[in-house]
């Protein structure tokens, strides 16, 4: 797996979780999701992704 799959599958992982979250346990788990949505623009903008660290460090290229 690509470290570019690994990254999306991450977020959109993360962005099902949080709105789950949001429907049965409490609303303001929405923050959540506009986190991981403000951090798919920046890393876009910028190229810096924490999430993309991460996964290298696990040996993902």
């Amino acid at each position: 797996m690509s470290l570019d799959s690994a990254v999306r599958i991450f977020a959109g992982l993360m962005v099902m979780i949080s709105l789950a979250l949001t429907v049965w346990v409490n609303p303001l788990f929405i923050w959540l999701t506009a986190f991981v949505g403000f951090n798919l623009i920046q890393s876009a903008f910028t190229g810096f992704c924490p999430a993309a660290m991460v996964f290298k460090k696990f040996g993902l290229q």
